[in-house]
């Protein structure tokens, strides 16, 4: 079974509310190079190659609303 970290969920799930790589840093408390390495490791995972992808299959998946 697939596992995302807490921390990579939470990235796409931002990233499905529409939010960029530096909203979503400043909403976690992280920077925009941490939201790309926790968005490279969900793609990684997920088996996708871009972040509107990764987003969808996470929410197929059930990982992400």
């Amino acid at each position: 079974m697939l596992s995302l970290s807490s921390r990579e969920q939470e990235a796409l799930q931002w990233a499905a509310e529409g939010k960029s790589e530096w909203e979503t840093g400043e909403i976690m408390g992280i920077s925009q190079h941490g939201v790309d390495k926790h968005m490279r490791a969900a793609r990684l995972k997920l088996r996708t190659t871009s972040r509107t992808h990764a987003v969808a299959e996470a929410i197929r998946r059930g990982l992400i609303k």
